[in-house]
């Protein structure tokens, strides 16, 4: 649950989401789950030479079993509170 809370700050941020099949796509976090499944919105693919027919996708559904990497912006993470989260989910409580 840790992550999920955290997802749900950067929501309209822009982020880029790795896939296990290597795709990497860059949107804007319009909405995430429990599951981590993540909608983005004004997709656009990082390589789009190796996926050309990605070019007119521009929302997408991303189910959480797939995502290999999600990068967040700089600016978005918050160290401290990450850190302090970590610290209550290892003790437990």
């Amino acid at each position: 649950m840790l992550f999920f809370s955290y997802f749900k700050d950067l929501v309209g941020r822009e982020v880029t989401v790795e896939l296990k099949n290597d795709l990497a796509i860059r949107g804007t976090l319009h909405s995430v789950d429990q599951y981590l499944n993540i909608k983005l919105e004004n997709t656009r693919v990082v390589d789009q030479e190796n996926y050309p027919h990605m070019l007119s996708v521009r929302n997408c559904f991303i189910r959480g079993s797939v995502v290999r990497y999600v990068q967040l912006p700089p600016e978005g993470v918050d160290i401290e509170l990450l850190h302090d989260a970590t610290r209550r989910e290892a003790r437990g409580g």
